[in-house]
């Protein structure tokens, strides 16, 4: 059975100024990889989420989730959920 894994790899990959391809050079993988895992096709194995999370300085769990992440502006203004 296989979970999909939410991410929030293309927020943080913006954010940092970090193209796909230079993500994906640095933790030795395709850059198509790296595209099928932001939207969801692909899930990463632990090897490669913890070289993603190494690679931006964040613990892998700010990067991955088996559950969907609440939206960014609701965990910085702290709305809770309803």
């Amino acid at each position: 059975m296989s979970e999909q894994v939410h991410n929030r790899l293309a927020m943080v990959r913006a954010e940092r100024k970090v193209s796909r391809r230079r993500l994906a050079e640095a933790v030795g993988a395709h850059y198509q990889t790296i595209g099928y895992i932001e939207r969801g096709d692909y899930n990463p194995s632990l090897d490669l989420a913890l070289r993603i999370a190494a690679f931006f300085g964040l613990p892998v769990e700010a990067l991955f989730s088996l559950e969907p992440f609440r939206p960014l502006t609701d965990e910085v203004y702290g709305r809770k959920p309803v």
